[in-house]
């Protein structure tokens, strides 16, 4: 009798053991030494590809989609630099590209080879960050889990009932373009947000996305019903 209440004494601990492995953040496997700088009083990574994928979001965006585009990063940013933890099981570069990438799908260039008539914004965004990444020298040294990482984020930026629980580079970028639109959360001070405003205005935000929302409509209006825009 005694044998079989210390087995299932045993038994219990060692189920105790399991839960609480499966529940903890997974540990990160080891990383290069990614170089760093900082923007806006923001420490944020700077490889070679990040500064491509700076660069190709420029290319096509305007004004105020690339302040977002800023702001958003910056912000996602701000929320790992505030909790060692999850800084800690998110791939850095996964989450800055994503970020710096994910409104490709605004780009109103005639004739861009980014934009479908067809697609969902998000899912053109999400296509030509994956394209971009596979023909970039280092991207295509990338591992293609990291690439869905991208995707993903990219894809469902605009459903936070979806994102909250996808894998947390997912969850963090979607959160902080979220932020964009209301305000400090996750931690981050208003003093930290706004100094990412003053480096990158928000002047004329709100008049900007409903002209990219008026424009996906038509153009793409099939694309559009049972979302936010129309």
């Amino acid at each position: 009798m005694r044998t079989a209440s210390l087995c299932r004494l045993l038994l219990i601990g060692l189920q105790a053991s399991l839960s609480t492995q499966r529940h903890c953040p997974k540990s990160s496997t080891a990383r290069p030494d990614y170089p760093t700088r900082q923007i806006a009083n923001v420490t944020v990574i700077d490889t070679p590809l990040v500064q491509d994928a700076l660069a190709f979001a420029r290319q096509h965006s305007d004004n105020t989609v690339w302040n977002h585009i800023m702001r958003s990063w910056l912000f996602g940013s701000l929320i790992l630099q505030n909790n060692p933890e999850l800084r800690a099981a998110v791939d850095p570069e996964v989450h800055a590209v994503a970020a710096i990438l994910h409104d490709l799908g605004f780009d109103e260039t005639p004739g861009s080879p980014i934009i479908s008539l067809d697609r969902r914004f998000e899912v053109d965004g999400a296509i030509a960050a994956r394209n971009f990444i596979r023909r970039h020298m280092d991207g295509k040294a990338w591992e293609e889990r990291r690439v869905q990482l991208v995707w993903d984020a990219i894809a469902l930026h605009t459903l936070p009932n979806i994102y909250s629980y996808k894998e947390t580079e997912v969850m963090v970028m979607g959160q902080g373009i979220n932020m964009d639109f209301s305000g400090p959360t996750n931690n981050v001070s208003q003093t930290q947000y706004n100094a990412v405003l003053h480096d990158f205005p928000a002047d004329n935000f709100p008049a900007s996305v409903t002209s990219k929302f008026v424009w996906l409509c038509h153009i793409k209006p099939a694309t559009t019903y049972g979302k936010l825009l129309c």
